[in-house]
């Protein structure tokens, strides 16, 4: 696919307007015409662009990460942990929280969406707490053969799913900074 046409401004443009609509209306609902309406743009242009809503909107995701956790290197596990966390917002972790509840749901009933998801931002997001977890175990702060290492994204993830459901309160820095010296560290021995 060509993405030459676009200059990166517009791009963003266009990923900001997907995540908008995707926020009002949810994955199922939003469509490529919606898209195309909102951003000023053709429908053509957007599957030459992206080939498939899956695609644009994983796109879309990428593009609004605050972080790139291979800039990240304090020294220490718990340095990196905080300073990802103070690289977001209370006001953007509610809305991406709410964005990735959504799109778990429509997940199960789009195989298509989850490849998508799983290449552009998982496998992306995974390689990056990869990297920081292998900074640690080289600085001898974690075990090489910890088995809490396999699970760092899982107890991540949970907390982002866990809070709204168990306390009805939005996941926030105070809360995650909480979780992370709480039960992720802990768990990998620090």
């Amino acid at each position: 696919m060509a993405r030459t046409r676009l200059t990166p401004e517009r791009e963003s443009e266009l990923y900001d307007a997907v995540l908008d609509l995707l926020r009002e209306v949810g994955y199922d609902a939003l469509t490529m015409d919606a898209v195309a309406a909102r951003t000023h743009s053709s429908k053509a242009t957007l599957y030459r662009q992206w080939g498939s809503k899956p695609q644009l909107v994983a796109r879309a995701l990428r593009n609004n990460k605050p972080v790139r956790l291979d800039e990240i290197d304090t020294g220490s596990l718990r340095g990196d942990f905080h300073e990802i966390l103070s690289r977001s917002d209370d006001c953007r972790l509610e809305q991406d929280s709410a964005l990735m509840r959504g799109l778990a749901h429509a997940v199960h009933d789009n195989p298509e969406l989850l490849r998508a998801l799983r290449e552009l931002l998982i496998e992306p997001e995974m390689t990056g707490l990869d990297g920081v977890l292998r900074r640690a175990v080289e600085r001898g702060e974690v075990a090489v053969d910890n088995p809490a290492l396999k699970l760092v994204p899982h107890m991540l993830i949970g907390a982002f799913v866990a809070r709204p459901l168990v306390e009805d309160r939005p996941v926030d820095q105070a809360f995650l900074t909480a979780y992370v010296d709480a039960v992720v560290l802990p768990a990998l021995g620090l």
